[in-house]
């Protein structure tokens, strides 16, 4: 592939991120579902069926191999930072009881609801060869998913980061995160390892040799470094580079024991100290360069995975299910989770609606899914289809239930009361 190629596949990608990014955000929407309908706009159903010559020529087969190491680093650090910000939200630890009830449910409902539509989807839609239990698996986890960045975005933008269903679904969001990729750790080692149990068991002991090594070798190395040479919380060019060789090589290990490389990444995040300041100065050097110009890449060869197949009437019909599963799943045990922790019904159907935020999130876990050969172009679509309505729904339904202040849910429960 020559320089000349990759270049103008960035711009191209790119410059179409970047302009529907702009028109989603102008039109009430987190940018990060413009960018992942640009991969859309970029794949075969759109510009392969109107410029079909000019995307065979822009997106040969031969010059998707560059555009994937490029995406996978934008992967690794995008996660690194998701791992770093691993921690409980300010407000948090008062609730930490109704967090867990949310986190939990919000993660069990669609859990339950993708195992119970998994039997109609795996005889049409399961690559040849994988079982019935880990795809059921993976659609378990794939529908579970709850994207915290977005989220975030979303309550930062509407101003209500410090209501109490704000902070209660940002501390549900860290539950579902562990809980999640948890699970997709486990499906994932289960397919990859190959060799049936004693494979498995293979996977599984190079996990936990890993997180030993994470949290009793790395860990206390990480900690004792930059307490010494950032204790500001500003590593010097030294630091960054040894923090960037210990994330690589997490995310080397992983891959060397069956799992994808985002979860070293993530895993790396998680074990450094929790730091603010660390965390407020890393995250400006990492964000740019991952999120403004290589996740843009990994939207792209999303869309480039995608198929007009999806859209055939019995898929059609098989998609709208995915959706309406994926939402019901996520409001209902969302809402469920602050209705048992003693939150009104608005605040719950607004919490459970904030946890149906999937976003980049669920690309990632499509994405882990489809290299893994879990699932194949046509689930990936629909997949892809439900993470952006999902996302996409977030904002109006807030407006429909009301933005309403900070309060607690004794408040929220008597308010309702008198009414």
């Amino acid at each position: 592939m020559s320089v000349t190629a990759l270049l103008l596949q960035l711009i191209v990608i790119l410059a179409t991120a970047r302009a529907c990014g702009w028109l989603l955000r102008h039109l009430g929407q987190p940018a990060v579902v413009g960018e992942m309908a640009a991969g859309l706009l970029l794949g075969p159903m759109v510009m392969g069926a109107l410029f079909p010559q000019w995307h065979a020529q822009l997106f040969s087969s031969a010059s998707v191999a560059g555009l994937q190491s490029l995406a996978t680093v934008g992967l690794v650090l995008f996660m690194f930072v998701v791992g770093l910000e691993l921690r409980p939200h300010r407000g948090v630890a008062a609730q930490i009881r109704s967090a867990g009830a949310v986190g939990l449910l919000s993660v069990a409902v669609p859990v339950l609801l993708g195992l119970a539509i998994s039997p109609l989807l795996h005889p049409g839609l399961a690559p040849a060869g994988v079982g019935f239990s880990p795809f059921a698996g993976f659609m378990a986890a794939a529908l579970s998913i709850t994207a915290f960045p977005v989220m975030a975005r979303i309550l930062k933008d509407r101003g209500l980061t410090q209501t109490a269903y704000g902070q209660l679904a940002m501390g549900a969001a860290a539950v579902v995160d562990v809980v999640a990729w948890i699970l997709l750790a486990f499906v994932v080692a289960w397919v990859g390892a190959g060799e049936g149990t004693m494979g498995l068991a293979k996977t599984a002991g190079g996990v936990v040799g890993m997180l030993a090594l994470l949290y009793f070798v790395i860990k206390p190395f990480f900690g004792w470094l930059l307490r010494r040479h950032a204790p500001d919380g500003e590593p010097s060019a030294t630091v960054m580079a040894a923090l960037m060789l210990g994330l690589l090589a997490c995310a080397l290990l992983t891959e060397w024991v069956g799992l994808h490389a985002v979860f070293g990444a993530f895993l790396f995040g998680a074990c450094l100290p929790r730091d603010d300041r660390l965390l407020d100065s890393l995250a400006p050097r990492i964000e740019p360069l991952s999120i403004v110009v290589l996740m843009p890449l990994f939207f792209a060869l999303a869309g480039l995975s995608t198929t007009a197949e999806a859209f055939a009437p019995g898929s059609f019909a098989l998609g709208l299910l995915i959706i309406a599963v994926a939402t019901v799943g996520k409001i209902v045990g969302g809402a469920a989770g602050a209705r048992l922790s003693g939150y009104g019904w608005r605040d719950s159907l607004a919490t459970g609606s904030l946890m149906n935020a999937r976003g980049l999130m669920e690309l990632i876990v499509m994405k882990i899914g489809l290299d893994a050969g879990l699932i194949g172009a046509q689930l990936f679509t629909m997949l892809l289809l439900m993470a952006l309505v999902t996302t996409a729904m977030t904002g109006p339904l807030l407006s429909l239930l009301g933005g309403r202040g900070a309060s607690s849910p004794q408040q929220t429960k008597a308010g309702e009361c008198r009414s």
